[in-house]
């Protein structure tokens, strides 16, 4: 593991700055890292996911409109462990949903059964959330693991996938988020910027490039 920090700055109307990351990649494989880079989330480059200007151009603001009401952790107690969910934090990536659609339901309220599911089943699903939005908590223990190596995969049609140690500046995580998973959204959408809240979905949002 590099001693290097990984920073992201959020630019005010503007791109993600990188600085200090090894480990970038999409679903092809690795991408070549530089010591600084500039990534897009208006979602409008011409060269993605690389900021080419791009949202000056559009207008593009990184006003957060997120409800304050809306950033609260919902916490649901099993008989052998305790969910934690933040939804103003969710990427929509599916994982809980089809993974244990007996314990995270998608059309029902409330939204986890803890008791669907063995603990550990519960566990293995909740490590999987790209987004932070789900932890979990069984005595003393709460969950997901620590990742030691900061890297950043970016989503088919999706958001950057952060994990690992990195300092996302000037920028608050909303309550109970993860310290080291996050997504960050990049087709300029959300409403809880500089956060994914899915919102890639209804935008319509593709690779492609402008």
């Amino acid at each position: 593991m590099s001693d290097d920090p990984v920073t992201i700055k959020p630019a005010v109307d503007g791109p993600y700055i990188v600085q200090g990351l090894k480990n970038f990649s999409n679903r092809n494989g690795a991408i070549e890292c530089k010591a600084t880079i500039a990534l897009c989330r208006c979602g409008q480059s011409a060269n993605k996911p690389y900021c080419d200007g791009a949202h000056s151009k559009v207008g593009f603001s990184s006003d957060n409109k997120l409800k304050p009401a809306r950033d609260a952790l919902d916490t649901y107690r099993g008989k052998e462990i305790t969910v934690h969910d933040n939804r103003s934090l969710c990427a929509h990536a599916g994982y809980c949903t089809d993974g244990l659609p007996g314990v995270f339901r998608q059309y029902e309220e409330p939204f986890v059964d803890p008791d669907g599911a063995s603990a550990q089943e519960i566990i293995d699903v909740v490590k999987q959330c790209p987004s932070g939005a789900l932890s979990y908590s069984v005595g003393s223990e709460s969950g997901p693991i620590n990742i030691e190596d900061a890297s950043i995969f970016i989503a088919p049609n999706g958001p950057y996938v952060l994990k690992g140690k990195m300092a996302l500046k000037d920028t608050p995580k909303g309550k109970g988020a993860s310290e080291t998973t996050a997504t960050l959204c990049r087709c300029g959408a959300s409403k809880n910027k500089p956060f994914c809240d899915g919102s890639h979905w209804d935008a319509g949002f593709t690779d492609e490039k402008n």
